[in-house]
């Protein structure tokens, strides 16, 4: 049996120029030499990387609506929120729960991890889903404005065809609790 070879389109960096730093991202230009011996230029944006929860209550999804400025309009997501450096993506993952909903939970599983934008970032985003949940009171950000919702998994249907949800991570919650629906697993 032969082995993949998983390099076999690699592109080598030759130089990397910073050019912007700033409390969540980095951008760099990296020049590279492709498989075939020429160079190109790559525009490459750094990301700490992100969680996200899938918090399910009496059969109900928990999300937040809050206004996303790149969107200039408010959006409808599931509880996320980025690593903190050398932060386990589970226990930031209950914490961002606790943060922005007030809910805790005992255990979370991992749904998946992904990548939002491979072509350009390297922002992995890890899914959790949290279920036997307690409430208790938010913990906000002091820049974070936001409100808690539960929706049905009819509900949350309907907000993506309304385009109220239209971010990937909360897309594939909906459709990964969907699965669950059907299979019983996730």
């Amino acid at each position: 049996m032969s082995q993949i070879n998983n390099n076999k389109f690699e592109e080598v960096t030759l130089s990397t120029q910073q050019i912007f730093e700033g409390k969540i991202i980095s951008l760099q230009v990296d020049t590279v030499r492709l498989p075939n011996g020429k160079t190109a230029t790559r525009e490459i944006v750094k990301h700490p990387g992100a969680v996200a929860v899938l918090a399910l209550v009496d059969d109900k999804m928990l999300v937040v609506e809050q206004f996303r400025k790149p969107l200039e309009r408010n959006q409808i997501e599931i509880p996320a929120g980025k690593l903190d450096a050398g932060e386990d993506p589970m226990e930031a993952a209950k914490r961002e729960l606790k943060e922005e909903t007030g809910y805790s939970c005992d255990t979370m599983k991992l749904v998946s991890s992904f990548y939002t934008s491979p072509g350009f970032a390297d922002e992995i985003i890890h899914l959790y889903v949290a279920e036997q949940l307690t409430n208790g009171d938010a913990q906000l950000d002091e820049d974070e404005f936001l409100d808690v919702e539960s929706i049905t998994l009819e509900q949350a249907q309907q907000y993506m065809r309304e385009q109220r949800i239209s971010d990937a991570k909360t897309i594939t919650a909906v459709y990964a609790w969907q699965v669950y629906k059907l299979t019983g697993s996730f």
